[in-house]
Formats: structure tokens, sequence, C-alpha cells
């Protein structure tokens, strides 16, 4: 940063930095950041986050144009890495807003625009300056994917044993295979033993897409098998691991898709306009729900056919997994403190990695 100007960052230079170690290191400080001290019993944690909620202002007369604003203040949590920070264990506070303009007319354009166009704010926590703007559009797919990564980390393979996620193997079905959808298969490839992966999504082409787009990736020695379903059931019925991640209003997962309707865990990240209107009531009256903040799903899931049991930081601090047997299902939402904590990652990777070349 020169003087009191601003750094810029381009997708493309966010791009280069986002890891799965890194963004997963920062997406479980955000989580167990927003847990209180009285939920967590005899565990403590240091760490805490401001958020409010995200505000929505509409942008003129004209509808389909919205500004959203999602500030956070995330203080004394640690990103533990020195490969990111330079120093390990050391706290720090970080001082972020992401800004989200969705405007639903830009595909009408010519040439045609994104309908999102997404950008984190980094403050200096102490003088309150803004030191940097990141392009904020990977960032945010990234996070959400990583949310998912965490929880069936915690969730689902952590009920197995303490090195569960490294050595147990597990098939995972993808439901909607759109940009988060695809992204999920990849990263559950990329981070744990994937023995199968089912796509599902409503237009079958796009499923084969994707299934050739990550044979490619993968290559020949990978010994996950990727294969294309015709229905979610068919992709749900043998699966460990379930991530659905559609626009859809009705349910498209039942109780009956499920293995033995026991064992399973579910990653919920749609974005409908009921946030739980993915999977059927009944999955919902049968399962332990978990989410990522208490307030967010206090505004957002009104209505949930089930009990929330807890938020999943509180249960990486505490340990206290799933049974064995029980289904599981993280309501993802998504944090305005986990895009601080990524930013705030992702910024420090830059400026290392400048300071070594």
């Amino acid at each position: 940063m020169s003087g009191s100007s601003p750094v810029y960052y381009n997708a493309d230079t966010v791009r280069r930095f986002l890891t799965w170690p890194l963004v997963n290191e920062a997406v479980e400080s955000a989580l167990k950041a927003v847990v209180k001290s009285q939920d967590l019993g005899t565990t403590s944690s240091s760490s805490y986050a401001i958020q409010p909620k995200r505000s929505f202002t509409t942008c003129g007369k004209e509808p389909g144009k919205i500004l959203l604003t999602m500030p956070a203040f995330v203080g004394d949590y640690s990103l533990g890495s020195k490969e990111y920070t330079g120093d390990v264990g050391n706290t720090r506070s970080t001082l972020a807003c992401k800004l989200v303009t969705s405007f639903s007319t830009n595909s009408q354009l010519d040439p045609p625009l994104p309908s999102i166009h997404a950008h984190v704010l980094l403050f200096n926590n102490q003088t309150g300056q803004l030191s940097s703007i990141m392009e904020g559009t990977d960032l945010t797919t990234w996070r959400t994917v990583s949310a998912s990564l965490v929880a069936t980390k915690y969730l689902y393979f952590r009920r197995f044993g303490s090195q569960a996620e490294k050595e147990r193997e597990i098939n995972v079905a993808i439901v909607g295979c759109g940009v988060q959808g695809q992204l999920h298969a990849a990263a559950f490839c990329a981070n744990f033993r994937a023995k199968q992966l089912s796509l599902y999504n409503r237009t079958e082409a796009k499923a084969q897409k994707l299934r050739e787009q990550l044979q490619r990736e993968l290559g020949t020695e990978s010994e996950t098998q990727i294969i294309v379903c015709r229905s979610a059931k068919e992709a749900c019925q043998d699966a460990d691991v379930i991530c659905v991640a559609t626009y859809s209003n009705e349910p498209l997962v039942h109780i009956e898709y499920l293995k033995g309707k026991q064992s399973v865990h579910i990653n919920t990240v749609g974005a409908g306009e009921v946030h739980f209107s993915e999977l059927s009531p009944d999955i919902y009256r049968q399962a332990k729900i978990y989410v990522d903040c208490y307030a967010n799903a206090e505004a957002e899931l009104v209505g949930l056919p089930g009990p929330i049991t807890a938020e999943l930081g509180a249960i990486i601090l505490n340990r206290n997994y799933p049974g064995k047997t029980d289904i599981s299902i993280f309501q993802s939402l998504g944090m305005a403190s986990e895009d601080a904590c990524v930013a705030q990652a992702v910024q420090d990777a830059i400026l290392s990695s400048a300071e070594r070349s």
C-alpha cells in the first residue's frame, strides 16, 4: 500500500492465492469466532465476531436491482499457519465489509454482463483507513464450498474418529451442477477420499459436462468413480455425504432416498426463495440440524421444519459430534465474518509472496 491509497486486488490476483488449506483455515476461524462463550460450556474461545444482519438496498424504482452490504469485525482470532501469516499462533483482528450488487437485467445488455458483482473492503482495524479492495466473486464461491468441507469434516467424519477424514472413503452426491455444485464436486475430490461421485442436474448435459471436466482434471490415476444420474434419488441412494446447491423451491431429496435412512450428512447451500426448500420436511424432522450462525438462522430460516441442534463452530470447539447413525444437516447461509477472514488470509498470502520475491 502506498501512503493511504488502498490497493486493488483483481479477480486474477485473488484466484492465484485461493487454496483449500488457506480458505478452510480461515472459514473455520470465522465459524469458531461467532460462537458465544455461554454456548460452549467448559470450552472457551478467545476470538469473537461482530456481524450485523446484512442490509438490502433497492437501487431505484426498477425491480431486480439490489445492493447488499455485509460488514464484520472478527477479533482476536488466529489463522495459525506460518505459510500465510508469517507467525504461528499470533492473534489478529479484521475489519471488513462485503458489497454485492445483484442486477438481474444485466443479462439483457449488449454485450451481457454478470448479474452479480462482489467486492470485499478491508480496513485498518486501528485507524479505520481503507487498506484494500478485493474482487469477491471467487472468494465468495470458495468460502461457501469451504464451509461445506469444514462441516463434513466435523459433522460426518469426526463421528468415526479423530483421523477419519484422512482414512475413510466416502460416496458423495452432488445435486445441482451449477457454479456451486461444480466447485463442491472438485473440492470434495481434492480434500477427501471420494470413492464415488454421483452427479445430478435437472439438465443432464450440464452434469455430463462436469463429469468430463473432472475426469480431465483428476487424471487417469484417480480412483474416484464419477457417474451421471438421471434423478436425485439415484444420486443419493448410496451417498454418505450429499451436497445440494440449486434454486429449487420444491423438495429434491426425500428421506426414502437416503442410504438406510441413517449415517448421512447433507450440506445444503441453495439460494431459493426459501432456504430450506430443497430437502423434504421429513428429513429435517429426523435429522440433527446445524447452522453457521444463530442470528442468521433466526432471520432467514423462519419455519424450518426441525429444531436447530447447534452452531457448527460450537461443535468444532466442544467436539460434541453427531452419533454414527445420525442424519446431520449443515444449513449454510454464509457469513460476513467468513468473507472477512478469507479476504484477510488472501491479502496475507499476497503480501507474504511479495516479500519473498
